[in-house]
């Protein structure tokens, strides 16, 4: 029986110094890995154990439960600076963003769970992320609006709805929801969008003010030409619109790579 025939029927495995980084780390991209570090000869270890497992298999799979043999697996151990057991850790998307050390009672264990699992706002944000993708923005803006009616603090949810709205043209509202949010990635992508949308209302009295009008009328190249153009007298303020281009347009519009390339050239 392979790993995942056997995953299929509990959310429990032992891992090793070998496999460790395909079960934990790359696993952990597709959902949260609680890792149990124990050894036969620890009497915490064989009180904390059976409670980790009873919260796995109660969770129905909502987190794999990743069991490590200190003795046998010296390595991980030594990696993570392992120097008391049961040491616990939880990894979420390859990286460790929480743990413990010592045997707890379930209650305890319960609690570290749920605060690593996806919430109901989380799911909520997740679907709306997925109907966006797909081209549903109604729906989409109502699994965000759900989301954050759950959890008003929902990042993913937050950045979600503003950028719809900021595509819309309800520039007030996605401001105001990206803005506290600053310097997250996706919200800087949102207040760029928004002041993108706001360069629509420019008078053309400079050469980066048409330039910023081009790209409100999401003419790019004309707009990134003219940017660049205007380095030599804006400096500063030329830079950063070309920035808000590339952060409007994202990574994967090939004028991004081949302006970056330009923007770096004239500026050193």
């Amino acid at each position: 029986m392979d790993l995942q025939e056997r995953l299929e029927q509990r959310p429990i495995v032992d891992v090793s110094d070998a496999d460790f980084e395909q079960v934990v780390i790359e696993g952990s991209k597709e959902r949260p890995v609680v890792v149990d570090m124990w050894a036969t000869w620890c009497g915490p270890c064989r009180t904390l154990g059976p409670i980790l497992e009873k919260v796995a298999d109660e969770r129905g799979g909502g987190f794999l439960l990743a069991k490590l043999d200190v003795d046998a697996n010296p390595m991980v151990a030594n990696a993570f600076g392992v120097q008391s057991i049961p040491t616990v850790i939880a990894f979420r998307d390859g990286q460790p963003v929480n743990g413990f050390m010592g045997a707890y009672p379930e209650e305890y264990v319960n609690a570290f769970v749920d605060d690593l699992l996806p919430t109901d706002a989380d799911r909520a944000a997740e679907e709306a992320q997925a109907e966006e993708a797909a081209g549903d923005l109604a729906g989409a803006e109502e699994g965000f609006r759900t989301a954050l009616a759950e959890d008003p603090q929902n990042r993913e949810a937050a950045v979600g709805l503003a950028r719809i709205l900021a595509e819309r043209g309800d520039l007030d509202e996605a401001r105001d929801l990206a803005a506290p949010l600053l310097p997250d990635e996706g919200a800087e992508r949102v207040m760029a969008i928004v002041r993108v949308r706001e360069w629509s209302s420019l008078q053309q009295t400079s050469r980066l003010d048409r330039a910023r009008r081009l790209a409100a009328e999401g003419r790019w190249r004309e707009a990134l030409d003219g940017m660049l153009s205007s380095l030599a007298d804006e400096g500063d303020a030329a830079r950063d619109a070309m920035v808000d281009a590339f952060r409007v347009l994202g990574d994967d519009d090939p004028l991004v790579p081949e302006y970056r390339r330009k923007l770096a050239a004239a500026l050193y």
